[in-house]
């Protein structure tokens, strides 16, 4: 696909891998959307990428989402990219009684429910133009489970999955369904697992190049892009599982060990 002269409409733009696609995309010559929670957050990368259309937005809050569909329709009806990257990743004992139960389907509301409700959202706008794609972020951690984010996990893999039906289903418009397996990578996201011991920053892809194979995968068609242990990760979950769980729940454990 063509990754110039787009319109392209990023949630969850205010950092990590959002802000990095919002910054690489508009030095593609594109005109680029982001939204976020926090309006200051979206004045600063207003300051910092001098072009960006920003609106302050929440993916988990359905009449945010049909509000935010009326303004951009009516101000950019080219729109023909939609990213769906907000995403929201805690680690949460199972195990605790005193687990909010609100609160503990959060992710799901973010992570999963959010992109499902701006696809369908927006789907009337992009079916419009002549070619249009949609791209999915989940996880390294939709390929095996990670038993100390059991949430952030479940959310993902339902998101892969969510995606590989949606693919199917628009196969025969104009529309092309992407999904970005990212590895673990030192966004804010996950800044809280890195200094542990045990896991060594290594692990952690830089997101500027994450976000380079992304596009890259992008211009190729390539459907399902892996960067870096994505790979690695999904070959691992084929031939060896167990060895793959046993390795997240160490990591898992010594996180939830440093919270006590």
């Amino acid at each position: 696909m063509k990754l110039n002269n787009n319109t392209i409409l990023i949630t969850g733009g205010t950092s990590g891998f959002g802000l990095e696609f919002a910054t690489k995309l508009m030095a593609l010559d594109n005109t680029v959307i982001i939204t976020g929670r926090n309006q200051s957050k979206l004045d600063e990368v207003g300051k910092k990428l001098p072009g960006v259309y920003t609106f302050q937005s929440d993916v988990s809050n359905p009449e945010a989402i049909e509000q935010l569909y009326k303004e951009v329709r009516a101000k950019f009806p080219a729109l023909n990219i939609l990213i769906n990257n907000a995403g929201e990743m805690r680690a949460i004992s199972l195990n605790n009684a005193s687990t909010n139960l609100r609160d503990i389907t959060r992710e799901v509301e973010i992570n999963l429910m959010g992109p499902i409700r701006m696809v369908q959202q927006f789907l009337p706008l992009l079916k419009k133009q002549p070619a249009a794609t949609i791209m999915n972020v989940t996880s390294g951690i939709a390929l095996m489970p990670f038993p100390a984010s059991p949430i952030y996990g479940a959310t993902k893999s339902g998101l892969r999955s969510y995606t590989k039906s949606l693919r199917v289903q628009l196969k025969n418009t104009g529309i092309k369904v992407f999904e970005l397996v990212a590895p673990g990578s030192s966004t804010p996201l996950n800044d809280k697992f890195m200094n542990m011991d045990g896991v060594s920053t290594n692990m952690m892809m830089d997101p500027g190049k994450l976000i380079d194979q992304a596009i890259a995968g992008l211009k190729k068609d390539q459907l399902e892009i892996y960067p870096g242990l994505a790979r690695v990760i999904k070959i691992m979950s084929r031939l060896a599982p167990g060895f793959l769980l046993k390795q997240a729940s160490k990591v898992g454990a010594k996180f939830m060990e440093t919270r006590k």
